[in-house]
């Protein structure tokens, strides 16, 4: 966990953020076509209306260079300026070698820290919190990135309707792109202050809500592998609102702000309808009613580590100076809540 000012008065400020998705969009109609699933289904049960799919067209390491790209044009400066790079995925192109240290390599980075970290919804989270580690030692600026590809996870010659939900949910969920955001302690035009990130573990003992597994040689010749990816859907609809409800108010109360002086709500992503749900009750618990929603999700599907950054891509242009934003995650994986503080320069 941080707070406002740490190490010697130094503050992380978020210089840009920009998004990569791969291809058209895929909207519901075409996911009916491609893979049979009821598109009324989906409208109904999840209300994301599109998504994007890689599909082997591009590798993570494509999508995340290409944000980190547009992040740095849109920060002015260049990648040979960057003092180190960190980067969130659940879902790399391999385990070795990673793809931080590929990304890097195509950017032209070179002779600085390169991270990855392995975590889901929180991850980028978790990054920024790293980066400010790194400015508060000394660092001047530095890439945080964060991106998932997660259909290649997911098999599309399946028999849908026998498939149970756990799965199913999957693959109307989630869709694949990238995400990137320079990081400075000084401020630039545009950018908005990080007036606290943090993230932990908030439910011990409590079974995961998702699992995504890595299959080795042994494990794919065992008769009945796991399913690669599974979701407690129910578990999720039922802790996510409540532990973002935790998270906002305990943030809230560490910088000292109310609900009422938030000017945006950036809420956890997961699906159309749910993040209406969750948002509702944040407003509700947080006594945020003037707050301005900031979401993708129904327009980009569940990108896992994108998500934040393609949120933070939509607020900086709102921001006018002096607002403030809260944005929340919370991953399933094993219940970690995460969140980010933000006051415009």
């Amino acid at each position: 966990m941080s707070g406002a000012g740490t190490g010697a008065g130094v503050r992380m400020r978020l210089r840009s953020a920009a998004g990569a998705l791969p291809g058209e969009p895929v909207d519901n109609a075409e996911l009916q076509a491609r893979l049979g699933l009821s598109a009324e289904w989906v409208d109904r049960f999840v209300g994301t209306r599109t998504r994007h799919f890689a599909l082997g067209t591009t590798d993570l390491a494509g999508l995340c260079t290409t944000a980190a790209r547009t992040a740095l044009a849109s920060a002015g400066t260049g990648a040979q300026r960057m003092d180190f790079v960190v980067l969130a995925t659940a879902t790399p192109d391999a385990l070795m070698p990673t793809t931080a240290a590929v990304v890097a390599d195509r950017l032209g980075i070179s002779g600085v820290p390169v991270f990855q970290l392995q975590s889901g919804c929180s991850g980028t989270v978790q990054a920024l919190a790293l980066a400010e580690a790194m400015l508060v030692s000394g660092a001047g600026q530095g890439l945080v990135i964060g991106g998932d590809v997660c259909t290649k996870h997911l098999a599309l010659d399946r028999d849908f309707r026998r498939m149970p939900p756990a799965e199913l949910v999957n693959y109307v969920l989630f869709g694949d792109g990238a995400g990137a955001a320079v990081v400075s302690a000084e401020a630039g035009p545009g950018s908005a202050d990080c007036v606290a990130v943090r993230h932990r573990p908030v439910r011990p003992g409590l079974p995961p809500g998702q699992r995504v597994e890595w299959y080795g040689a042994a494990d794919l010749g065992s008769a009945e592998p796991a399913p690669p990816v599974s979701e407690d859907y129910k578990a999720v609809q039922r802790l996510v609102p409540e532990l973002a409800g935790q998270e906002g108010e305990e943030l809230l109360g560490l910088v000292g702000w109310s609900g009422q002086d938030l000017d945006h709500l950036l809420p956890p992503q997961l699906g159309g309808l749910m993040t209406e749900r969750i948002t509702a009750e944040l407003r509700r618990v947080l006594k945020a009613d003037r707050a301005a929603e900031v979401s993708c999700v129904a327009e980009t599907g569940n990108t896992g580590n994108a998500l934040l950054l393609l949120q933070l891509a939509r607020l900086l242009p709102r921001l006018s100076p002096g607002e403030k934003a809260l944005a929340l995650c919370v991953e399933s994986s094993h219940w970690i809540s995460a969140g980010l503080a933000l006051e415009a320069s």
